[in-house]
C-alpha cells in the first residue's frame, strides 16, 4: 500500500506547547495510506507509536470528539498541543465538524412517520377537514382520516388505527397544533412510538408531508368539488391509496413507486394500457395483460 510520510520527531525535552510556533523538528510522522491518517512520534528513548496513531484514528471516525482527544495523550505523560492536531485534521475531516447529526441523516437512518390535517371546504362552503399519514423514506401514505370537527381524542384514535397491535414507526412528526395534545402524545408512547414535535417556525422538518398535502391540493381537491365528508373520503382513498401509493412515482425515491408492482417488464412491451384515476384527471400505465 502506498503511503507518504510527512512531519519529523519530537526532541527532547521540548513539547510543542499551545503557544509554541510552528516547528517543523517537533512536528508529528504523520503516514496517510488510503485517505486514513496514522501517526506515531519518538520521544526521546520512548517509543509512542500507535498512541497517537490511535488518538487520530478515532478523531476520523468521531469526528465530533475532535482534538478532546489530546487528553488521552496527556493521561500517557505525551504533551501535544491542540493547534498541532487540528494541523493535521484540517484536511481529513469532513467540513463541518462538531455540529453532530444532520436532519437528513436521522430521518434516512430511522423509520419515521410524518402527520399533517389539510382543511377543505365542501360545495356550501363548510370546512372539512382531512388527516394523513405518511412515511417519510417511503413515500407511502399509510393512513387517512375525515371529519367536520377534529379534536384530540379524535386525533389520537386515528394513530391508533394506523398502528394496530403496537405496530408503528420509531418516531413521528407533528406540529404543534392544538387537535394533537397530550392524547395523542399518550397513544404514540403505548406503541412503543417517539413523538417528534416540529420547532417553531422550521417547516422543513415536516417538508414531506407538507409536500404531499400541496400534492393533494394541486393534483386532486383543486380539480373537485367535495359534496359530502363521505365523498372527500372516497376521492382521498381512490387518490392516495389507490394512485398515489401504487402507480405515481416519486422523485424522493428515485422516480420508484411507494407499492412497487412485481409484474413491471424488464423490457418494453408490446402494448401499454392506461387506467383512469378519479374519472380520468389522472391514468395509471400498465402494460397489457
Amino acid at each position: 500500500m502506498s503511503a507518504e510520510l510527512v512531519g519529523g520527531r519530537f526532541l527532547m525535552p521540548a513539547y510543542v506547547m499551545e503557544d509554541d510556533p510552528y516547528r517543523p523538528e517537533l512536528a508529528l510522522w504523520l503516514e496517510v495510506p488510503a485517505g486514513l491518517v496514522v501517526g506515531h512520534g519518538v520521544n526521546g528513548d520512548k517509543n509512542v507509536e500507535g498512541t497517537l496513531a490511535q488518538a487520530l484514528r478515532d478523531a476520523l471516525v468521531r469526528p465530533t470528539r475532535g482534538a478532546a482527544r489530546r487528553g488521552e495523550l496527556l493521561k500517557l505523560a505525551i504533551r501535544i498541543a491542540k493547534r498541532t492536531v487540528q494541523r493535521y485534521m484540517r484536511g481529513a475531516r469532513p467540513s463541518s465538524p462538531g455540529r453532530g447529526q444532520g436532519w437528513a441523516t436521522f430521518l434516512r437512518s430511522h423509520t419515521v412517520w410524518a402527520c399533517d390535517f389539510l382543511q377543505t371546504y365542501d360545495i356550501w362552503f363548510r370546512p372539512i377537514f382531512a388527516f394523513f399519514i405518511v412515511d417519510v423514506n417511503a413515500k407511502r401514505v399509510m393512513h387517512i382520516a375525515v371529519t367536520r370537527a377534529p379534536t384530540q381524542t379524535w386525533t389520537a384514535q386515528q394513530l391508533r388505527n394506523a398502528t394496530p397491535f403496537g405496530q408503528g414507526p420509531q418516531f413521528i412528526i407533528r406540529d404543534r397544533d392544538d387537535k394533537f395534545g397530550a392524547a395523542f402524545d399518550r397513544v404514540a408512547k403505548g406503541a412503543g412510538v417517539r413523538v417528534l414535535r416540529t420547532a417553531v417556525q422550521a417547516p422543513l422538518m415536516n417538508a414531506v408531508c407538507e409536500r404531499f398535502l400541496g400534492s393533494v391540493r394541486r393534483e386532486c381537491l383543486d380539480h373537485i368539488v367535495i359534496l359530502s365528508e363521505a365523498h372527500l373520503r372516497h376521492v382521498l382513498a381512490e387518490y392516495a391509496m389507490s394512485y398515489f401509493n401504487t402507480a405515481r412515482p416519486h422523485q424522493g425515491i428515485g422516480q420508484r413507486i411507494p407499492i412497487p408492482d412485481e409484474s413491471t417488464p424488464a423490457r418494453l412491451p408490446a402494448s401499454i394500457v392506461a387506467i383512469p384515476v378519479l374519472g380520468g384527471m389522472h391514468h395509471d400505465y400498465r402494460t397489457a395483460a
